[in-house]
């Protein structure tokens, strides 16, 4: 069940087109420093999504790493994980419908009530210092959850393309 949930989750939040990002780093870095990457595996290990969304993120950290001049080493400059989240959010819609008629007695219409809920997913990457064994740059992506999503390639590597927009963060 908890391992259906958080693919389920992963899945959501491949297929929104409004992706919520942020990032945060440690502003005494110099990030131009770093050349070569590995995965934290122990980290990524701990992720309750299934082996091929894995894979597929992974996928996409090669290539935006690769884009932005690092490549992988058996010892590397940087570690990178991610982890991931969910949470159900529960919409309540009250609405009350006016203009019936005159009546001094009966202000208003009948009430009508909705509710609904979505569920909500975030990946988180991490990306160590393997020197000091640092955090020095997380980024966020969070989105809502499609069941059914098509093109998970696709979409993961876009999921992915965006939260590591902010990568490495500007001088400051």
């Amino acid at each position: 069940m908890r391992y259906s949930v958080f693919s389920f989750t992963f899945l959501f939040l491949m297929s929104c087109s409004s992706i919520q990002i942020f990032s945060d780093h440690d502003s005494s870095v110099d990030f131009s420093g770093y050349k070569t990457f590995a995965y934290f595996k122990t980290e990524i290990d701990q992720v309750n999504i299934s082996d091929l969304d894995k894979r597929r993120i992974l996928k996409a950290l090669d290539y935006q790493m690769s884009s932005k001049g690092l490549s992988k080493s058996e010892t590397p400059d940087l570690l990178i994980g991610f982890t991931t989240s969910a949470k159900e959010k529960i919409y309540v819609n009250n609405s009350q419908f006016w203009g019936w008629g005159f009546n001094p007695w009966f202000w208003g219409g009948p009430n009508f009530n909705s509710v609904s809920s979505r569920t909500e997913g975030t990946l988180y990457i991490n990306i160590i210092d393997s020197a000091t064994k640092q955090l020095i740059w997380q980024g966020k992506g969070r989105g809502g959850i499609q069941e059914n999503l098509k093109n998970r390639d696709d979409k993961i590597a876009l999921f992915v393309q965006e939260i590591m927009t902010n990568y490495p963060p500007p001088k400051e």
